[in-house]
């Protein structure tokens, strides 16, 4: 046999490997393509940067999305009914931090749009990014956090002065659709694992009832493995063997607490996405609120990570069911981190937003 003869087989496995890198992921239906109306809130702090820095990515993908841009800021005593007018009638919104004051009478504005959209589910994945270093490997934790009720309902009230009472409030209803939504998750991303962080043996009726509502949900899900663990167990395994958990859901405040401590362990809150999703409409954000606003220093050196929310709003093409875009997208990002030559404080490095962006356009499919 001759050497051209023998080399047929290699030439049509190198040709073949070419050819068949595009796989069938997505189907359209006809008008699929297009263009989707988003509500954006830059809010405060870097959120204006971070928020901008998706605008030129999304202009420089040609995404089939357009933004209806909205002024809001914390210190509002409510969110604008034009505001939330646009979100019900969009469904879909990509905002920056809000500043929450601390004490007095305002309430905090994300509290009031999860309870307003009833975005009774926040998801965070926390996951180690090629080439950005970090303590442990091995880190993929998705955490699911009932969205509406817990320490968060906002009843307080001073019986006498000098003695306030704070309610927390558990309920069947909410803790059964967050457990649901929670396995439903990780039976459609093919996760193996779904832990129950609580507090029962203390909140005995509280917490009682959340597990309760979660070991019912999980008898309908057998090809899924079920957990629980104690919150405060759940916080020292999480920064000693991270890698055990794979899908947790959580009650409000817990939640807010694991998310925030896996998202330092695997790389920091400036690169964890996340978002808000009820039935009918979905908020997305930078995943970990620690740090979502910034210190003014950040902001007038425009050094703020758009890393997360870049992340957040591949999560969002996902949702609108703009899969290639969103891959698109992703992939510029992790590109970006994994070369590690332009990184912005947090994360080593000392490169401003628009470095950053500039980096992820270019690294663009």
């Amino acid at each position: 046999m001759s050497t051209s003869r023998r080399s047929l087989p290699l030439l049509k496995t190198l040709i073949m490997g070419k050819t068949q890198r595009r796989t069938v992921t997505y189907m359209p239906r006809p008008g699929d393509g297009a263009p989707r109306p988003v509500t954006l809130i830059p809010g405060d702090g870097i959120g204006p940067l971070v928020t901008n820095a998706v605008e030129q990515v999304m202009e420089a993908m040609h995404a089939p999305v357009y933004f209806e841009k909205y002024e809001v800021h914390g210190d509002m005593n409510r969110v604008p009914k034009e505001v939330m007018d646009s979100i019900k009638k969009n469904e879909v919104c990509l905002k920056g931090g809000l500043r929450t004051p601390m004490g007095g009478g305002v309430s905090s504005l994300n509290v009031q749009l999860r309870k307003e959209l009833d975005l009774y589910a926040s998801l965070v994945n926390c996951c180690n990014l090629p080439g950005l270093p970090t303590r442990h490997e091995n880190v993929d934790i998705v955490v699911i956090r009932e969205n509406t009720e817990g320490e968060y309902s906002g009843l307080e009230h001073e019986v006498v002065p000098g003695v306030v009472e704070s309610l927390k409030v558990i309920t069947k209803f909410c803790s059964e659709r967050i457990a649901k939504y929670a396995f439903e998750y990780a039976y459609l991303n093919n996760r193996k694992k779904v832990t129950a962080v609580h507090k029962a043996n203390i909140m005995k009726l509280a917490d009682g009832l959340f597990l309760e509502s979660c070991r019912e949900v999980a008898t309908k899900y057998p090809s899924i493995k079920y957990n629980e663990i104690i919150v405060d167990n759940c916080c020292m395994q999480l920064v000693s063997r991270p890698e055990q958990f794979d899908v947790m859901v959580t009650p409000n405040l817990y939640g807010n607490l694991v998310a925030n401590t896996a998202a330092g362990i695997a790389g920091g809150t400036g690169v964890m996405p996340g978002g808000n999703v009820g039935a009918e409409h979905a908020v997305f954000e930078q995943g970990a609120s620690a740090g979502n606003v910034g210190k003014e220093k950040i902001v007038d050196q425009k050094k703020a990570n758009p890393v997360a929310l870049l992340l957040s709003s591949a999560m969002m093409l996902r949702h609108l069911q703009f899969p290639s875009f969103a891959d698109r997208l992703e992939n510029a990002v992790k590109r970006v981190i994994s070369e590690g030559k332009y990184r912005t404080k947090d994360l080593g490095g000392d490169s401003t937003t628009q470095e950053v962006v500039d980096a992820v356009i270019a690294k663009l499919d």
